[in-house]
């Protein structure tokens, strides 16, 4: 069987999709993913063979606009105002974003590119003529080629939340270059996305009317080396601070709250492991001798040892954390992080907070409740075990092949 993935340009979404495509491969079937050229690198660090030839919107870009509407339509919670959605400056006035240049000037431009884009898509799936076709929530390429080819389409969910959510916090995004009536087809909507693939424990399954394949969460982060102090286990209590490296370009200098969550742990009686990139770790400065600091460290490697973890609400973090049964922090600045925090809180796992409510002290008490009380441990536990008693990915491989 000849499977074709495609997936959108931040790594983060189709992470989830990397077991399977091993599994996949592992049982005999041939496996490509079409992509843009900016994931040629981290999709060949995992093995699965990349076909380069999607462009789209550059992924910030369409982050900010959509943080633009939530601020117009009145679904932007924080004090601040959202960043410029082409620029990425801090807005004054809502009105410093002119909504029509950008229809007139910079739409057309992301549509050609991403219509040219999905007719390589396309040619490339006519050509190798894949039996199904896997996708991630914000590459629909997959969607098209599927019903151009009379082929299965499913979609595999990164987290908890789904393909039907109100419109200001949808991941799924709008056909804005017209493909699908180019080929002869109906608009896009989430109504043609009839199978997906939840990799969520059950009790915070997103919502979806599709048929739903749930499928165990296997952690992806990426590689690194073991350090051999992790065999360790550590004589007090072991925090994670995972930081997302994408936050400052979507959400703006605020959304940096590393040195807030720093000195959140000064004097508490915790072993405090720091892991983000190395230009956040330069920017953040002298750290005390009492944080150990780690550059890109997979989570799956860390957090076994961990009694807490605090992180953005990524979803990718938030299942690494739920396959660990770590309860987790979660101070928030984008609305499907809010939704998944929101979520994981409301089964006891997790203490949420809008990001702007987040500091030292916040911080410092969240993280006191996490530890103290049991109930979280407990919440985050049966998480766990609902998550590892889905099947697996390889378990999945037969039903993919009946499709």
């Amino acid at each position: 069987m000849r499977v074709l993935f495609t997936v959108s340009s931040w790594p983060t979404h189709y992470a989830a999709m990397v077991p399977l495509a091993w599994a996949l491969q592992a049982a005999g079937h041939e496996v490509t993913a079409l992509c843009s050229p900016s994931q040629v690198a981290p999709l060949s660090a995992t093995g699965i063979v990349p076909v380069p030839v999607l462009d789209d919107w550059e992924v910030n870009v369409r982050l900010r606009l959509q943080y633009y509407e939530e601020a117009v339509n009145g679904h932007w919670p924080y004090p601040w105002l959202p960043l410029h959605p082409v620029t990425g400056a801090p807005l004054k006035s809502l009105d410093d974003f002119d909504r029509t240049e950008f229809e007139l000037r910079h739409a057309p431009v992301y549509a050609e590119r991403t219509a040219k884009g999905f007719d390589a898509g396309v040619a490339f799936a006519r050509a190798w003529q894949p039996d199904l076709v896997l996708h991630d929530p914000a590459s629909f390429e997959g969607i098209l080629i599927a019903e151009l080819l009379d082929r299965p389409a499913v979609l595999c969910l990164w987290g908890p939340v789904g393909t039907h959510e109100p419109a200001h916090m949808s991941i799924v995004p709008q056909d804005h270059s017209k493909s699908f009536p180019r080929y002869g087809l109906k608009p896009f909507t989430p109504d043609m996305i009839r199978t997906v693939i939840d990799p969520c424990p059950a009790a915070i399954a997103p919502p979806t009317p599709a048929d739903r394949l749930p499928m165990q969460y296997v952690p992806y982060n990426g590689c690194a080396p073991m350090p051999g102090w992790l065999l360790k286990p550590p004589d007090r209590p072991r925090v994670c601070i995972a930081w997302s490296t994408a936050l400052t370009a979507t959400a703006g200098a605020r959304s940096y709250l590393l040195p807030e969550l720093v000195r959140a742990t000064h004097d508490l009686d915790v072993d405090v492991v720091l892991t983000a990139t190395a230009e956040d770790v330069a920017a953040l400065g002298p750290v005390p001798a009492s944080v150990r600091v780690v550059e890109r460290l997979p989570l799956r490697l860390l957090l076994p040892s961990c009694a807490a973890v605090v992180h953005h609400g990524g979803s990718g973090s938030t299942l690494t954390s739920l396959w660990a049964g770590v309860p987790q922090l979660l101070p928030t600045f984008a609305s499907e992080q809010t939704v998944t925090a929101s979520r994981v809180a409301a089964n006891g796992a997790a203490v949420h907070m809008l990001g702007h409510e987040a500091n030292a002290a916040s911080v410092r008490a969240a993280l006191e409740r996490l530890l103290s009380d049991d109930s979280y441990r407990a919440a985050a536990g049966r998480l766990r075990t609902q998550m590892r008693s889905q099947p697996t990915p390889a378990d999945l491989v037969a039903t993919l092949e009946k499709l």
